[in-house]
């Protein structure tokens, strides 16, 4: 029997993946708020059609959004459809902890 072996990842995916540090934070947050647009959606059981009309985009776009393709929506963009979806955004800044040059991004989404 083989044994895998096993990596104890950064606590971000993108990270893990390759991703710069700046980048793996963007698409962090990114997908973060994505997530919280499909289980929106989601959970009004909604056909994407009634989602485009709330979000004022066109169901193509819509059928990204819930596929969890990213590329083409910025992140204000992202947070725009959250607040249009009746969603509040927090965001929260603090000093990094000592001993760190860098601060660090991190998401959290509320069930819905």
């Amino acid at each position: 029997m083989t044994h895998a072996t096993v990596t104890k990842g950064s606590g971000n995916v993108f990270r893990d993946l390759g991703f710069s540090e700046d980048k793996s934070a963007e698409l962090l947050l990114k997908s973060s708020l994505l997530q919280a647009i499909q289980e929106t959606i989601k959970g009004r059981r909604w056909k994407q059609i009634e989602a485009a009309a709330q979000l004022e985009i066109d169901q193509a776009k819509v059928s990204k959004l819930l596929s969890g393709q990213m590329a083409g929506f910025s992140i204000e963009r992202l947070v725009h459809f959250l607040s249009l979806l009746g969603q509040d955004v927090e965001v929260t800044v603090r000093k990094a902890s000592s001993g760190r040059r860098r601060g660090t991004v991190r998401a959290r989404v509320p069930k819905v």
